[in-house]
């Protein structure tokens, strides 16, 4: 890991990033720049005008109103803008343009650099079809499934019949949940059919569906990979299976579901897709681990960094943020695979404005006062200030809580903690939630499914009598 701009390879010019995002990664990004030596210019919708990154960055500039499609995802604002701050490169952050070919391309083309991947592959992976080829091509285990896209209702029909239900539609081109529907009745399957590709078409512009055997008892984990375009290595798994609506919630490293043989063979399978696909920058390759049979399967790549990326970090000591500007300045991994020492348990929890009892909805509001937790092991990433205006226009994540601990327990202990520190004022948030799920003793147990909510908050004396068939399980 470096801290300095000493490592760019000669002739490489990069002085001057675009932030082309908002609220904590913003921030994040400004800070990795800064430690870099590089200066930075923080774009901003009008309610942002006055946020944290707007304060850190070195010069601002306003992009447009309050809706995304006129300021973050506006792509000739955000080209006007890296033209206009005199910027070399241009990062995306997570969400909004991270993974839209087409504004990669569009830096390219107008000379910036852009911090991720290849436009290629950002659209490879980001069909999901393609990817689910280029995996089976590369030996990594799928679902069973279709084999590529389905057509039409008929085939549906046919592919179902052959993979058995309960089945899962899947949209090719989206992702987070959306354009995917269980179905478990042949008879369903038309309407259901035909309300994934309607939900795709709105969501994504892509109204193409694949099939995958439904899985009923699953984890998430999800493989962090770096690639500078000649080796690829791996920084170990990150477990993401608590979910609210197909959004991650909790995701910690390692997983407690993984012995070193599976750790092995997953982390292989990951670092052989990145080499396959000649990936250059940071991504994560996710898989779903069939708590039963011990199977795990290829789901999707994630072309960009992720959200949960600081539990990586703090047990690599790797700041992956610099990593991927260094990678797009040209320079090569600044490690490899034999100097990666992973240590200890980290933990993160998204500390959201919403409410679990109103079906996760978002609680928009103003941020009265503010106490964030502090102290030995414990890291907060986040943007927001007493005063912040939680605004309906754009996610509803306030803060990444993240702790470390030398065993999953200890840092289960710091994390109780920390959550007992926290104040937030104004506003309606999920802090009680996460103090639930950390006093679960299933989670504390490690043994739980993508179902772990549902249980959790529609029965929590069910979901806790059934440890012991968990424990047996596991």
């Amino acid at each position: 890991m470096s801290s300095s701009s000493a490592r760019f390879p000669a002739g490489t010019t990069i002085k001057r990033v675009l932030v082309a995002n908002r609220g904590e990664i913003a921030v994040r990004i400004v800070r990795a720049c800064r430690d870099l030596g590089i200066e930075t210019v923080q774009v901003y919708s009008e309610p942002d005008a006055g946020s944290l990154a707007v304060k850190l960055a070195d010069v601002a500039i306003g992009i447009g109103p309050a809706s995304a499609r006129e300021s973050y995802l506006n792509q000739p604002a955000l080209i006007s803008a890296a033209i206009f701050g005199g910027c070399d490169a241009i990062h995306p952050g997570y969400g909004f343009l991270a993974e839209n070919a087409a504004f990669a391309e569009l830096c390219r083309r107008k000379g910036f650099i852009f911090i991720g991947p290849q436009p290629e592959v950002i659209r490879m992976m980001g069909d999901k079809a393609e990817a689910l080829a280029i995996a089976r091509r590369a030996g990594v285990p799928t679902i069973p499934g279709s084999d590529g896209l389905v057509a039409d209702v008929a085939q549906a029909l046919a592919v179902a019949s052959g993979v058995g239900y309960p089945i899962l539609l899947k949209a090719s081109g989206g992702g987070g949940g959306k354009g995917m529907r269980i179905v478990d009745d042949p008879a369903l399957l038309e309407r259901d059919f035909t309300a994934a590709q309607s939900e795709a078409r709105s969501a994504f512009g892509d109204p193409r569906l694949y099939i995958e055997r439904y899985l009923t008892d699953v984890r998430h984990v999800e493989v962090q990979i770096v690639g500078d375009g000649d080796d690829v290595v791996h920084l170990g798994e990150r477990d993401c299976t608590i979910q609210r609506r197909h959004q991650k919630l909790v995701e910690e490293t390692p997983s407690p579901a993984l012995d070193e043989r599976l750790r092995d063979a997953m982390t292989s399978a990951a670092v052989r897709l990145a080499r396959d696909a000649g990936y250059r920058s940071v991504g994560t390759v996710e898989f779903v681990l069939d708590n039963g049979t011990r199977e795990f399967f290829f789901i999707e790549m994630n072309t960009r960094l992720q959200v949960e990326h600081p539990v990586t970090e703090i047990v690599s000591g790797i700041d992956l943020v610099q990593e991927q500007i260094q990678i797009a300045s040209g320079a090569p991994l600044s490690f490899s695979q034999s100097d990666v020492g992973l240590s200890g348990c980290a933990i993160e929890c998204r500390i959201n404005a919403e409410s679990a009892a109103r079906g996760f909805a978002p609680q928009p509001g103003t941020i009265t006062g503010l106490r964030l937790p502090a102290g030995p092991w414990v890291r907060v990433d986040t943007h927001a200030v007493a005063g912040l205006v939680i605004s309906p226009f754009y996610d509803s994540m306030i803060a990444k809580l993240i702790v470390h601990g030398s065993s999953r327990a200890q840092a289960i202990a710091r994390m109780q903690r920390a959550l007992d520190e926290i104040e937030i004022g104004g506003i309606e948030t999920n802090v009680d939630l996460h103090r639930r799920i950390m006093a679960s003793p299933r989670f504390q147990a490690g043994v739980f499914n993508t179902r772990f909510l549902d249980d959790l908050l529609g029965d929590p004396a069910a979901t806790e009598a059934s440890l012991p068939s968990a424990r047996a399980t596991a």
